[in-house]
């Protein structure tokens, strides 16, 4: 089951049915399925405050991932600075949809495992949001 809420912020415009559906098979790529995911929608000061008191890290990000998996099933709390998805949709000359599309199932990608600490491993999560994306099209 996945679910979206929105902490101290309008919760963003999503289809949520489709996107879950989406998400789901994206999951399934990878054999796995969806236990119970929460995508929390916040601001960058919320986003701030649970990196410092969870991470230990003084910065802004667009996502923070936790991980509460276990064999096979996905499960997680992912929190989606929508300050930082509008601002990197500016930097990057995208539209915020397409971003925060992006942010969602990166964080997705997190909870199977990939990681984007290195060059490499980042091109390599670059590379499945983008097979990830063309399947949201189809949906």
């Amino acid at each position: 089951m996945i679910h979206f809420t929105s902490d101290s912020i309008p919760m963003p415009c999503l289809d949520t049915n489709r996107i879950s559906l989406w998400l789901c098979r994206v999951a399934a790529d990878y054999d796995m399925h969806i236990g119970v995911v929460n995508y929390i929608f916040c601001n960058d000061e919320r986003i701030l405050e649970v990196n410092r008191q969870f991470l230990g890290h003084d910065y802004y990000t667009d996502v923070i991932t936790f991980d509460y998996c276990n064999a096979g099933t996905l499960s997680g709390d992912i929190f989606i600075s929508v300050d930082t998805v509008k601002s990197n949709a500016r930097n990057e000359h995208t539209d915020f949809q397409d971003e925060l599309h992006r942010i969602l199932v990166h964080g997705l990608l997190h909870l199977t495992g990939q990681n984007d600490k290195t060059p490499d491993t980042k091109a390599e999560m670059t590379a499945k949001e983008n097979r990830a994306l063309c399947q949201l099209t189809q949906i």
